[in-house]
């Protein structure tokens, strides 16, 4: 590694700035519109619908705050029962507990990595007083959105769309996130644009968007003085981190490819290793990679952490796979159904054998080279 540079740290996935943001932040400074809303926040509403094909949009502070404000407006009270995938981040769950609703978690598929339509069903089964279903497009690969969609319908329950990780993927030729009830995004810094921290609500329903925006401005009543009939919260999107998205918006296009162009490159790369498998793609849909992920043959003498020590050990950036859920102490005692019903699970497969790699657009050849000659070398390559 004497080639690259000592203390050169290379990052899983790091925000990639181009300086179209400081020229929509410099507007916010000069009018002196810094507090939340402002032109920027609506633009970036109005952008991210141009893009994505959304029909309307509340630009929050973050992507929680959209999943919350989403199973809100869902109708979902408290101990309603909300089917979520275990395979995620936890910001996925967490809002249904906000609503004292109870999650129920769904397994994933291996085809995907998502929430497994078998498992979902046999879940409104036993629970067909569910009130929503969750789904998750993990690390930007879309799920099997139709047969979700189709159980969700014959059960009459709002599907969401936490496409977090998933902006700018298509579904059989749809926007993630523009498909369901309600969709939501996020532009947390290690996401594919960022806003330094952020989110969006989106949805076909205009009149749900006006109460997404209502509750997230501390649902204020139409009167003069200050007056509250229902509980609000302060989710909204500041002008300046809307300036940096708006910013962001414009290389959305350009940092997929990239993402793509990793991908392809880890793919082709350990391609002759038989024990390495990469995060399997939806033929049906056009991921955006947003995290490059690889799992490890079971009965391998490598194991997940080796490969990331040997990385850490050059300064170089990588994650376990989630933790399921169903395995986490907070949801111990929640209810969990397996994909093929038996009691071993997909997801904590995927976790226990995975990592996801390096997949920072900003690496150069020479470092994707590098990381690649590490990971090959703990396999003996």
């Amino acid at each position: 590694m004497e080639n690259r540079e000592q203390n050169k740290r290379i990052y899983l996935s790091s925000p990639t700035i181009h300086g179209e943001e400081q020229r929509f932040v410099k507007e916010a400074f000069d009018t002196n519109w810094v507090a939340p809303l402002g032109p920027n926040v609506d633009a970036f509403e109005r952008e991210i619908c141009e893009y994505t094909g959304a029909g309307y949009a509340a630009a929050l502070d973050s992507g929680t705050a959209a999943i919350h404000l989403a199973v809100k407006l869902a109708g979902v009270k408290e101990g309603d029962i909300v089917f979520a995938p275990s395979l995620t981040f936890s910001a996925t769950c967490n809002p249904i507990v906000y609503e004292k609703a109870v999650p129920v978690f769904i397994d994933c598929e291996p085809d995907t990595w998502n929430m497994s339509p078998q498992a979902l069903e046999r879940a409104f089964q036993k629970y067909p007083q569910a009130k929503a279903v969750i789904a998750v497009y993990l690390y930007g690969t879309p799920a099997r959105i139709d047969e979700l969609m189709e159980i969700c319908a014959k059960h009459q329950v709002p599907y969401i769309e936490d496409a977090a990780e998933s902006l700018g993927s298509r579904y059989k030729g749809k926007q993630t996130g523009t498909l369901g009830k309600f969709g939501i995004y996020s532009f947390n810094g290690n996401k594919i644009i960022t806003t330094s921290g952020g989110g969006m609500l989106v949805s076909s329903d205009g009149e749900a968007i006006e109460r997404a925006r209502f509750f997230a401005t501390q649902a204020r009543d139409k009167a003069r003085h200050y007056q509250h009939s229902q509980i609000g919260y302060n989710y909204r999107m500041s002008n300046v981190t809307a300036g940096i998205g708006r910013g962001q918006l414009l290389h959305l296009d350009e940092h997929i490819a990239l993402k793509r162009a990793i991908y392809d490159r880890y793919k082709e790369a350990f391609a002759d290793i038989e024990e390495i498998t990469m995060n399997p793609l939806n033929p049906d849909g056009e991921a955006n990679c947003w995290l490059s992920c690889m799992t490890i043959r079971e009965g391998s003498s490598v194991t997940p952490d080796m490969v990331m020590d040997r990385l850490a050990e050059h300064n170089m950036e990588s994650r376990p796979i989630w933790k399921p859920m169903h395995l986490q102490p907070v949801f111990e005692k929640n209810d969990f159904f397996t994909h093929d019903g038996g009691k071993d699970s997909v997801s904590g497969r995927v976790f226990e054998s995975g990592l996801c790699l390096p997949s920072d657009i900003k690496n150069t050849q020479e470092d994707m080279d590098q990381i690649i000659s590490l990971v090959r070398g703990v396999f003996g390559k």
